[in-house]
Parts: C-alpha cells; structure tokens; sequence
C-alpha cells in the first residue's frame, strides 16, 4: 500500500506511519486487495486526508467503516460517487440538512465539496472487502484512526465532533472537551432514525453557529 496523503497529514502522523503496527497494517491490507475485492480504490483510502488539510479541519465526522458495494465508497465516510444511489444513511443526513437548514437535497451523494470546506470525513476502518460489512476491523485501521483523533484533538482548538451513534460515541474518550465542541446523537440509518434518534438534532445549524461565534467561515452544507 503507498501512503498517498496529504503533506499535512503526512508530517502530524509520520510517527504513526513508522511503527510496526503500520507495517503489519500495510501488508494485510496488501494482501486483501491482491486477493479480494475491496473497496474503496486503492488512490481513494486516503481522501478524506487529501480533500481536508490538517491546518484547515474545522469539523471532524466519524464513521464505522466504507460502503461495500460497487462503486460507492470513495474514501469519505457517508459519500458516495457522483451519479451513485444515495444510501439510507446518507439520504436520511441530507433531509435532516433540509429540515435544518432549508437547504435543498443535492443530486450528488459525493461529499468532496464538504471536506473541502474543513470536515474531516473519517471512517473508524478505512477499507473494507467487498459485500462483507466490518471485514477489515481489528486489522490496525482503529488504532491508526484513533491516533488521528487523539492528533486533532492534542494540536488543535475549537474543533467540531460530530458523534453519530454508539459506535462513534465511543470515541469521545479520546477527545479534549475542555478545548473542543462534541455534538452527540443517534445514527442516521433507519434503524435508528426511524426510532426518533436522528432527525431533529439540528448538528448542522448547530455546527455553523459555534463556527460564526468564533469567526470562522460557516459550512455551505
């Protein structure tokens, strides 16, 4: 696997990048995609890195693992490519924007344009086998994606988390809440979302109001 990332990125995590662990990661994850099908493209691992410079993370979303059907996945969590089937998540995030903010559902499940603006877009497991949901976890991609948080939350102030569900939740441990803002709420896939968890927690309008209370530029959802 060649670590094509963001220079930015590159310099915070070289630590991360040269411990053992990384190694073992780089040839397992070698190996899955010599052998399988995975997703997402091997240019595209790192994009949610590539789309948002460290210096500009505004705002930081997790999630669990990547779209694992054909041509969805492009390296940002919740995004797909352009011209893809939005997925039940995804669309139900757009309709909560609609509701919050009045902004219209966009044709384009490709959140690029969000990463761009400062979201880091993260997925707890970066890469995943095709048709087999959480078929990379427990191989090193946690540890590796925890160090970033724990980056972001070490060398940065003010930044943004948006915690979607349990699994992401969990994450606050490694977050500095003294210094940061960790906005909390149920996942946005039907299960959930139907269940009463999701709609209405309003993380958008929320989002751009403490981004505007610090001066900083909103984000155009």
């Amino acid at each position: 696997m060649n670590v094509k990332i963001h220079s930015s990125w590159r310099e915070k995590l070289s630590e991360e990048f040269d411990k053992p662990y990384f190694d073992t990661l780089t040839k397992s994850i070698r190996d899955e995609y010599t052998r399988h099908t995975c997703y997402p493209k091997g240019k595209y691992i790192f994009s949610a890195f590539d789309h948002c410079p460290f210096d500009e993370t505004k705002v930081v979303i997790l999630g669990q693992d990547p779209y694992h059907g054909p041509g969805q996945a492009n390296g940002l969590c919740f995004s797909v490519n352009d011209g893809v089937a939005h997925p039940p998540s995804l669309i139900n995030i757009f309709k909560e924007i609609n509701t919050d903010l009045g902004v219209a559902y966009p044709t384009s499940g490709n959140l690029e344009r969000w990463a761009e603006q400062g979201v880091l877009l993260l997925n707890a497991t970066l890469t995943v086998r095709a048709h087999q949901a959480g078929s990379h976890q427990n191989l090193g991609w946690e540890k590796f994606t925890n160090a970033v948080i724990q980056k972001v939350s070490e060398e940065c102030r003010g930044i943004i988390f948006l915690l979607w569900g349990g699994f992401a939740k969990k994450k606050s441990v490694l977050i500095d809440s003294s210094k940061h803002h960790v906005l909390t709420s149920g996942h946005p896939s039907p299960l959930s979302a139907n269940r009463g968890y999701w709609f209405g927690n309003k993380h958008f309008s929320q989002t751009n109001t403490i981004l505007k209370t610090h001066n900083q530029t909103p984000i155009h959802w």
